[in-house]
């Protein structure tokens, strides 16, 4: 949970600036998008899947660009 404490003579605007930040820092946002939506525990799996191959073939592209 996020919070922040107003300090003395800053403005509203600053502390939800402050706020926001935070916010972003710790992933709210991130959350709150991927859970917008119910995903089955099938589409779960096949998109975590997905980004495994996505980072080996990432891996395999980079390590094949330094070799030569």
């Amino acid at each position: 949970m996020v919070s922040i404490k107003v300090r003395e003579s800053e403005s509203i605007e600053e502390a939800i600036r402050r706020f926001k930040r935070e916010c972003e820092r710790n992933g709210v946002m991130q959350e709150i998008k991927k859970r917008e939506f119910y995903k089955t525990p099938s589409i779960l799996k096949k998109e975590k899947l997905a980004e495994i191959k996505r980072k080996i073939r990432r891996k395999m592209f980079k390590d094949s660009k330094w070799s030569k």
